[in-house]
């Protein structure tokens, strides 16, 4: 078998493009995804093995957040368990590329558990919330649900996007379609408060109540700006292929 080092040199090699991607993403989430697919295929697992892992992390994590009482070791357990969670996210599309094991069936799964975790977390906020909180007043109870819309649809619009364009860009690519664009670094950093791996570090509050609900709210009106751009975005784009 391969050596660790001669595997990581090969998933660098097989990187995604870094357009559009978070500066958390780029040097923390990716690389911490590459030591983990790297492990990863040392032991023989499969791409959708991976994915499991990055799911009972996650959802461990979440549940943790809707059955026990908020406390500084219990968020900063989350976190973690979260941050680890998103890693092996990363490193299951790593593992695949490395591996050529990929396929439909691993995407769909990847996609499933995307789509769990978005609800899940602001869910368990939610129960968290109800159960524990002391909050100023009911009203607070609608922030993440407000939350949860904001996340599901940036995810589905974003997926559809995505799906929309790839014949587009198909025939683009057949007929000589122009240069792909230099990654912004600007952009890089604009991205960060949209960041799933940057939203996790609000968990981290979870021993002050009145903090977390403060930072949480405001990574949910931030979210909610961003969802607005994008599918302003998002629909320009689509428009533009359509008139191509």
């Amino acid at each position: 078998m391969e050596s660790t080092s001669t595997v990581l040199r090969e998933l660098r090699g097989a990187q995604k493009s870094s357009k559009g991607v978070s500066l958390y993403s780029r040097y923390v989430n990716r690389p911490a995804g590459r030591l983990l697919a790297a492990g990863a295929y040392r032991v023989g697992l499969t791409p959708n093995q991976v994915t499991l892992v990055s799911a009972a992390f996650t959802f461990s994590a979440l549940a943790a957040v809707a059955l026990a009482e908020p406390s500084w070791w219990l968020g900063a357990a989350v976190y973690a368990a979260l941050a680890v969670g998103f890693a092996f996210d990363s490193a299951d599309g790593q593992l695949a590329r490395l591996t050529g094991r990929g396929g439909p069936d691993g995407e769909w799964l990847d996609h499933v558990v995307d789509c769990a975790k978005m609800i899940l977390v602001h869910t368990a906020v939610l129960v968290s919330f109800y159960r524990f909180a002391e909050l100023p007043s009911d009203e607070w109870l609608l922030l993440p649900l407000g939350f949860l819309f904001t996340a599901v649809l940036t995810f589905c619009a974003g997926l559809l996007r995505e799906q929309l364009g790839k014949a587009a860009a198909r025939t683009a690519s057949t007929s000589g379609g122009g240069a792909t664009a230099p990654v912004s670094r600007v952009r890089a950093v604009a991205l960060l408060p949209a960041d799933y791996g940057v939203f996790c570090l609000v968990f981290l509050l979870l021993g002050a109540p009145g903090a977390f609900r403060a930072g949480y709210a405001l990574f949910a009106a931030v979210h909610a700006l961003f969802l607005v751009a994008f599918l302003a975005k998002w629909f320009r784009e689509l428009k533009a292929l359509r008139a191509g």
